[in-house]
């Protein structure tokens, strides 16, 4: 009961305070074309509080996920000859009233995920990391293909890559599909092709490669060597005995092969380079030194410096949504691997409010990207679908009549409803376990 509350509180929180900016900017745009807007409310359903100003109700409602904005003249049948009214304006302004609901929810995006590397976040890996290959588990597609620790892969098909982040979306995104991988191995430039194993459920691909990134200390067990050699948690370890390490793995097996050895250990805490001597005691026969090692990267920004990473998010993100959609329209990809409903939502929400306030704020960055670009789309009912009529009433010149704009808009209507549904089925299939659904 916990979670269900907190899932349902964080989905009200996210969803809500993301469509509430969506509204405000097209209530600003509004505003700057001197748009008359009749209410502008928080919530939906019964008003419980507000205000009047300049024309404008501004209210506070029952049910609190999210806000809409109602403009005067919105409704074909209800125009009359008030300029103020929005189809009497011209059709360029109403083009970016329309613009102005996403183009905020970009905006929130960019101001969130800023404030998040400011303060610090926890990731799987840095935007940053190079497209280096740390360790490669056993039998793996990757394994199968002859990647080895130390390759640094160039070439994702006929596309240059330099960034992990670049590689880990291709292989996320090929369930079961041969990926092409262009890599340099010592003075050698070769090429292999490996077919990622599909996740069950999920359908998402993995490869069984992983990126070459430091260890980090994220705990110290009182009174092991590792307390006592003056090891830290935040350290990030860099080498052992003069041997630079390529992950995690290559650390703990250095470290389990040598109980009783003095070994030397080259952290970097800050911007200070140390170096320890640790003597691992035994410990069933293996080196232990009492150190658990953190499987994300932190990730922390001075102000300006969190804007520009910022924005490269919301780039990526932008630029990965539309090549999952290229992926799910060409078949390459199943839609219920990338499109994520209400309850799945709901339970991301609520796992990141779990894990902290910065992470619920960066998946709402990330929630806010897809609804600007899913109201872009130009689907009849949404932003982007109202923009195209508008375009094309542009370039002929005139309105459209109002028949096939209602015929348009329940085409839309249906559409919608339809993605509701898919993306609802999906998160069932998801959620309930296997046997227990029909067909599965």
């Amino acid at each position: 009961m916990t979670t269900f509350f907190i899932n349902t509180a964080a989905f009200a929180f996210a969803l809500g305070v993301i469509i509430f900016v969506h509204e405000g900017g097209h209530l600003l745009a509004a505003k700057l074309f001197r748009i008359q807007a009749h209410v502008f409310s928080l919530g939906f359903g019964k008003r419980l509080w507000g205000f009047e100003r300049g024309g404008t109700d501004y209210r506070v409602s029952l049910f609190p996920l999210g806000g809409y904005v109602q403009l005067s003249g919105e409704d074909p049948s209800e125009v009359g000859d008030d300029p103020s009214e929005f189809l009497n304006r011209p059709r360029w302004q109403r083009v970016l009233v329309y613009l102005a609901g996403p183009m905020m929810n970009i905006v929130l995006a960019i101001f969130l995920v800023a404030v998040v590397f400011m303060v610090g976040i926890e990731v799987a890996a840095p935007p940053e990391l190079p497209s280096i290959v740390g360790s490669v588990r056993p039998d793996s597609p990757a394994d199968r293909a002859g990647l080895a620790p130390g390759d640094v892969i160039t070439a994702i098909g006929q596309k240059s890559v330099t960034r992990w982040e670049e590689v880990r979306f291709a292989i996320l995104t090929s369930p079961g599909t041969p990926v092409e991988i262009g890599f340099q191995r010592l003075d050698q430039t070769l090429t292999t092709t490996l077919v990622p194993d599909t996740v069950p459920k999920y359908e998402f691909g993995d490869a069984g490669v992983f990126p070459k990134m430091l260890p980090r200390i994220a705990g110290l067990f009182p009174g092991d060597p590792a307390e006592a050699a003056g090891l830290q948690v935040g350290d990030e370890i860099r080498a052992v005995d003069g041997r630079p390490l390529s992950g995690q793995r290559d650390f703990v097996e250095y470290l389990s092969a040598r109980p009783g050895e003095s070994i030397e250990i080259e952290v970097e805490r800050g911007d200070t380079v140390l170096t320890l001597a640790v003597v691992p005691r035994e410990n069933e026969g293996r080196g232990w030194i009492g150190v658990s090692l953190a499987s994300t990267s932190f990730q922390q920004y001075g102000p300006l410096e969190s804007v520009v990473q910022s924005c490269r998010f919301s780039w990526d993100v932008t630029r990965q949504t539309f090549s999952v959609l290229g992926k799910i329209f060409s078949g390459r990809l199943a839609a219920k691997s990338a499109l994520s409903g209400p309850i799945q939502i709901a339970a991301l929400s609520g796992a990141a409010a779990r894990s902290g306030f910065p992470n619920l704020l960066y998946l709402m960055g990330l929630i806010s990207i897809s609804i600007a670009i899913l109201n872009l789309m130009p689907v009849p009912v949404l932003d982007g679908g109202q923009i195209a009529v508008l375009l094309v009433e542009s370039l002929f010149r005139r309105d459209l009549s109002l028949t096939l704009k209602e015929r348009f808009n329940q085409v839309g209507f249906v559409l919608i409803i339809m993605l509701m549904v898919m993306v609802l089925y999906f998160d069932l299939r998801k959620v309930i376990p296997e046997g227990m659904f029909p067909g599965s």
